[in-house]
């Protein structure tokens, strides 16, 4: 394969002639094989550049510029894409050669296609692997067993949760009562002792009224009474205090 790179010998362009020498001079160092066409003085060579330059890589005014680049009868580039090539280190690939081993080029092609395979093997790898049928259902079924399982636990949740919330009303419920229940005694036992009050205070007024009295005789059985009855209500007033 041989390269060739077409360029204007009598150019008037300083930027043409440059950007010929640039792309020369880089291709000697590369040590790569070209051939140097000139179009300024041979018609066919430059009738021959401007029909194989692809329409879509030509300028508006449809004429191609040098330096233009070829690998036999294939269209590589201009100078723009060429320095484009050089900046990302991939000028063998732009000319459509192989990178020499060593190379900076060479080392980027090798990491690309190792990347390459082993991406490639290991979709192959995952392709081949077949799940069995047993194996897919049994964790089909794995699963449906763990949603069941899931299910159970939530509704037994909601049991205890409801069965909490029901013992927590009927402990108020019992609280409520124990508190009505309470309070009634403690009514009972206040009405029961104002009761014993005024019925002490009774009897303390009639046998005043035997002691103090001058007119009625006492009589000693009836004194004896009102002591004893005295007596009792004052111990029944002491036991329910």
């Amino acid at each position: 394969m041989v390269i060739k790179v077409f360029l204007a010998s009598s150019s008037g362009s300083t930027a043409i002639k440059k950007k010929q020498q640039d792309v020369v001079g880089f291709l000697e160092a590369l040590k790569v094989d070209y051939a140097q066409l000139d179009i300024a003085c041979n018609e066919e060579n430059r009738m021959w550049m401007r029909q194989n330059v692809p329409e879509d890589k030509k300028p508006a005014n449809g004429i191609p510029l040098p330096p233009q680049i070829f690998n036999e009868e294939g269209y590589c580039g201009d100078y723009d894409t060429f320095f484009d090539a050089k900046e990302d280190n991939s000028v063998y690939a732009f000319l459509g050669l192989p990178p020499p081993p060593g190379s900076k080029e060479a080392e980027q092609a090798d990491k690309a296609h190792i990347v390459e395979n082993g991406n490639h093997a290991e979709e192959i790898l995952d392709d081949s692997i077949e799940v069995p049928v047993e194996e897919r259902n049994g964790d089909a079924h794995v699963e449906e067993e763990q949603a069941e399982e899931e299910a159970a636990n939530d509704e037994a949740t909601e049991e205890e949760t409801a069965g909490d919330e029901a013992l927590a009303e009927e402990e108020e419920e019992a609280v409520g009562e124990t508190d009505e229940v309470t309070e009634d005694t403690q009514a009972q036992a206040e009405e029961e002792e104002q009761e014993e009050e005024e019925d002490l205070e009774e009897t303390q007024v009639v046998l005043q009224q035997f002691v103090t009295s001058e007119i009625l005789p006492v009589c000693l059985k009836c004194l004896q009474k009102v002591v004893f009855r005295l007596r009792e209500n004052i111990c029944v007033g002491h036991k329910h205090r």
